[in-house]
């Protein structure tokens, strides 16, 4: 039979109470802990990890939603998110909904019957409803890379436009004017925010070079169409997104690619349809400096910060849980706030971007 309760009492000559305060995160004097630590090594004693939830009402889990697993920029996150809470005693269950609205639904149904203490989301969809039962629950929920009208949750989230817009001008400033972008889906919130700072950045060379007024708001007449192709944030659509433009503007003289995997695939048509970068076509993409190292010429790109974007939330979601613990015996009228986090994008210069001025 395993060790108890009432064994480490007996070896530290510590009150139930103290001991039960320590196993349950609670605060207990430093001279005290060493000692505790010290006989449940040597007792060999295991916390009963069910028992103490039931007591407690946490299980000491996160559940992460992801839209990608095999996704780079997902990947990283997480990584830096879980070490984070994986240091203050937390450990997390990962779901990937594979970019499926139902199976997002159903990975928060699933994690919602497990009883965990938070949620980190990228959700695929824009329906809030999938995250609802969970602040309805009265658990945190953090959201990144993503924003979602009336959402009532945190976020986390880096400038998407000002990185589109930053990286058109770069190559304004080359001499470029005829400059195509292959974009992301219409109801994914970066793909909007980047697609915007790419139409704004065009309309503020359009305005340098004409008198006539254009609306900022929205979309603008003054964006050629035939310049925007979807690549749906896939491999397969950016290939095939790349080969539409380069088909459709044949006086085309460079692309702004606006996702990781949108990037290989742009890549992957440019070899095949023979095209030298930058002699004939100048490339920026986004994310990755591992491929942008590996590409020949090396890659000019957009990258986001993603062991910041990991830590932020995970910060978020315990700052949260450690205000609910302060609160949990008292009655509070502190009215709850939501907050984001905006991070910086950064830019790495590689040899993608010809200067045709």
């Amino acid at each position: 039979m395993g060790a108890t309760m009432k064994d480490i009492a007996r070896e530290t000559g510590l009150g139930l109470a103290t001991i039960s305060s320590y196993l349950n995160g609670g605060n207990v004097r430093e001279k005290n802990r060493i000692k505790i630590e010290e006989a449940i090594e040597k007792l060999h004693f295991e916390v009963n990890e069910v028992a103490r939830g039931l007591k407690t009402n946490r299980t000491k889990t996160i559940g992460i939603i992801l839209p990608e697993l095999n996704n780079i920029f997902f990947s990283e996150i997480i990584t830096a998110a879980e070490d984070l809470l994986r240091s203050h005693g937390y450990a997390t269950m990962i779901c990937d909904c594979r970019s499926d609205v139902k199976r997002e639904e159903e990975a928060a149904e699933f994690l919602l019957h497990r009883r965990v203490d938070g949620l980190i989301m990228m959700p695929t969809g824009a329906e809030k409803k999938v995250f609802d039962r969970f602040r309805k629950s009265g658990r945190p929920v953090v959201l990144i890379d993503r924003r979602m009208e009336n959402g009532d949750c945190d976020c986390v989230l880096v400038d998407n436009e000002g990185a589109a817009q930053n990286a058109v001008r770069r190559l304004m400033k080359k001499g470029h004017k005829k400059i195509g972008m292959i974009t992301g889906p219409d109801n994914v919130y970066t793909a909007r925010e980047r697609q915007r700072g790419y139409e704004l950045a065009i309309q503020e060379s359009s305005k340098a070079r004409s008198a006539q007024q254009s609306d900022l708001k929205g979309k603008t007449d003054r964006t050629d169409t035939k310049l925007l192709a979807d690549g749906n944030y896939t491999i397969a659509g950016g290939a095939k997104a790349m080969r539409k433009l380069y088909e459709d503007n044949p006086d085309m003289t460079a692309v702004f690619i606006s996702n990781y995997e949108m990037t290989v695939g742009a890549m992957m048509e440019i070899n095949d349809l023979g095209i030298k970068v930058p002699e004939q076509l100048s490339v920026i993409g986004f994310d990755n400096m591992d491929f942008a190292r590996a590409v020949v010429p090396r890659l000019t790109i957009v990258t986001q910060p993603t062991e910041e974007i990991g830590q932020a939330a995970a910060n978020l979601l315990l700052s949260h849980l450690e205000d609910k613990d302060e609160t949990s015996d008292k009655t509070s009228d502190k009215i709850e706030t939501t907050e984001t986090i905006w991070l910086k994008t950064g830019f790495v210069e590689g040899e993608s971007v010809a200067d045709i001025s």
